[in-house]
Order: structure tokens, then sequence, then C-alpha cells
């Protein structure tokens, strides 16, 4: 069954991006455990999502933008790769910023120039799935998940961590309009709405099941791909869930009422005051591997939407290009790449229902899933996340119109 795994690693490096980085290690700063619940929530619904959309890619033997490209009329469709453009726009300017600050504590690089080394790169990884296969993309990214795991977790193992405040952080509960905003920037890096795309494509093209199969045997393999399936999502997001975790205990540990941490570099700074030289650069270059290996995942996912919704292909240098300028601009106009960063996962969190809604019609329609479609409890459940981060999102936007 262990060759089996790979396809959730590859979309668990969407939740442990510099955007999560960003959000957590704010959280943890100013409002010590306080907002941990939201982290271990948001890590559960994203067990259950993933599990859905690589679902949907197995038994259909198509993704979820493919299937929405089939099934949506041209307006609608253009409507929703149109949003899905501003998610991966969003997506890359978090990947590519926290790569670069990653850079310039690393090796003094500036801003700009880091931002477009981080996209440079990128498309050097996304070189070795065209040229070597999924396989060999699968294990480089999964090296650079391990990489970064490293540097996040580091510090946990001599920071000052108090039990009992760690365990009232798991209470849920608000402090404030800021925490409400900050709640939506921690979900929609933990709920990824480009993951949710680029999964089903992931294991579309892993896991297909053979044509060649027919009746009881293309059951047992489905069976058996599923089993995999739910091992592969459980213990990747595990991973990325334990990072996610590990990156705001560090800073409740670590930060609060220590002045310069409302930055990622103010951060880096405390941290390796506080903890050695070290915990610092272990975190920086956590940080790298997560701009680098988040980047990656980010352009394919955004070429699949593009590639099922509106039945194109976009050349690689387009794509990154489309995404990548943006983040490139604001370094170089100087706006605080920290608050980009926060702001950017809020609006990945608005995003997040217009993938979540198609996925679930379509993982519960008996015509595209047969004896395969997704019942009960389970569907249940998954209608429970929407609403929750429905209500979440329409809280953030009452709050911040009324400042």
């Amino acid at each position: 069954m262990a060759r089996l795994l790979g396809p959730a690693f590859v979309a668990a490096v969407a939740y442990v991006d510099p955007g999560n980085v960003a959000a957590n290690v704010t959280a943890g700063a100013r409002y010590g455990y306080l907002l941990l619940w939201v982290l271990v929530a948001g890590s559960a619904m994203a067990v259950l999502v993933q599990y859905l959309t690589a679902r949907l890619g197995l038994v259909t033997g198509r993704s979820l933008a493919e299937l929405m490209g089939e099934r949506y009329r041209r307006w609608p469709r253009r409507a929703a790769c149109l949003q899905a453009e501003i998610v991966a726009i969003a997506t890359d300017l978090a990947e590519v910023i926290g790569g670069a600050i990653a850079l310039q504590m690393l090796f003094g690089v500036p801003l700009p120039l880091g931002g477009v080394i981080v996209g440079l790169a990128s498309m050097g990884l996304l070189a070795v799935q065209t040229r070597r296969g999924q396989r060999a993309f699968e294990g480089v990214i999964v090296a650079l998940l391990a990489v970064l795991a490293v540097g996040f977790l580091a510090g946990l193992f001599v920071a000052p961590i108090d039990a009992g405040d760690l365990a009232s952080g798991l209470v849920p509960r608000f402090a404030g309009p800021d925490t409400v905003l900050l709640a939506a920037s921690m979900l929609g890096a933990t709920v990824m709405p480009h993951a949710i795309y680029a999964h089903s494509a992931l294991a579309r093209d892993r896991h297909v099941p053979r044509d060649a199969l027919r009746g009881a045997g293309r059951d047992r393999r489905l069976a058996q791909l599923l089993r995999a399936t739910r091992w592969d999502v459980l213990v990747a997001l595990l991973v990325a869930g334990t990072v996610n975790v590990a990156m705001l205990v560090l800073a409740a540990a670590s930060l609060p009422g220590q002045p310069g941490t409302d930055t990622i570099e103010g951060a880096h700074a405390v941290i390796a005051q506080a903890l050695g030289a070290g915990i610092g650069t272990a975190f920086a270059v956590g940080l790298l591997a997560s701009g680098l290996a988040s980047t990656a995942v980010g352009a394919y996912a955004g070429g699949s939407i593009a590639g099922g919704l509106l039945h194109v292909r976009v050349p690689l240098v387009v794509r990154r290009a489309v995404t990548i300028v943006p983040a490139v601009v604001v370094l170089a106009v100087g706006i605080d790449p920290t608050w980009a960063l926060v702001l950017s996962q809020v609006v990945l969190s608005l995003g997040i229902p217009f993938a979540l809604v198609p996925l679930l019609r379509l993982v519960a329609a008996r015509d595209l899933m047969g004896a395969w479609r997704v019942t009960g409890w389970l569907l249940a459940a998954a209608w429970v996340v929407v609403a929750l981060v429905v209500a979440l999102n329409v809280a953030l936007v009452v709050l911040t119109v009324a400042g």
C-alpha cells in the first residue's frame, strides 16, 4: 500500500505555506494560545475535504475543475475560473513573498529579487514533473515538506511551553474583531481552495483506474485505492497540522510581549535571540522550503483549474507571470509583507466555499459517482464544514465593514 501514497503529501504542502507562517505566528505572538482551536478544527476539516476531492478524482477519472467545466454553462464556468484565478494570485502572493522573506533573512537578498528567484525556482520544480513524471515531482515536494517540518518543529525542543495554556487554547472562543480576522486568515491558510482543485487532479493522474478494468475488478481496484487514499490523507495532513500547531505554539511560547514580533522578520530575530541562532536559521530554512514547495504546487493547481474550466492549456511562463507579477509588485512598492500574507489568507478563506460547494454536489451525484457517491453522515459532516466556513466569512465581512 505504501507505493500508493503520495498525492496527499503534495496537496499537504498547501497547508504549510508561508501564509500559514504569517497567520500562525501573528496569532501566537498577539494572543498566545487563544486561537489554537482554529488550527485543530481547520486540520480536521482539511482531512475530510481532501479525502472527498481525492475520491472524486479516483472514481471519475477527472479533476474537480474538469467536471465543473463539463457541467457548467459558459458564463458560470468563466466566473468560476475568474474567482479561482483571484485565489491563485492570493496563493502565489503568500508563497512568493514568504520565500523572498526567507532569502532575505538567510542571505540578505532584496525582497523583489527574492520574489523573482522563488518564481523561477518553482518553474524548475514543475519541469521535474514534465520531464521525469509525477512520482519524481512528488518525491521532490515530499523532500521539501520534510525540510520545512524539521525547520518549524526544531524550536519546540527548546521553547518553554506551558501545558495548561496549551490546553486552554483548545476551547473555542474569540477576543474581539481582530481575532475573528486572524481566525479567518488561519482557516484560509488551513483549508486551501487550490489544494481542493489540485488533489483531485493528483489522484486522477496517479491512480485513475484503467479502462481495461470492468465490473468487480474495477470495484476491487477502487476499494484498494480509496483505502490507500484515506491513509495518505490522514498521515499527510497530520504532518501538516502538527507543523501548523508548532508555529503557533512556538510564537505563543517565545514571542508574546516582545517588541517587533508583528512581522515574520521580527519574529525570526526574536526567535533567534531567545532560542539560539541555530533555531533561527532552521526557521528561515523551513520558510524557504515552504515557499518553494508551495508555489510549485500552486502553479500545478492553477494549470489544472484553467485547463478544466476553460479547456485551454496555458503555457508555464504565462501561468507563472499572471500569478507572480502581483507578488513582486507588492514587494517592490514596499507594502508590509507580513500583513500582505495575512490578508492573502483572508482572500483564500473567502474563496473556499466556491470550491467546496461544487465538490460536495459532485461527490453526492448518483449519475456521476454511482455506488461510490458520498451519502449519510460523511456528506452531512461536509456540509457542516461549508456552513461553518461561510458563517466565519460573513462575520469577517461584517466586522471589516464595521471597522
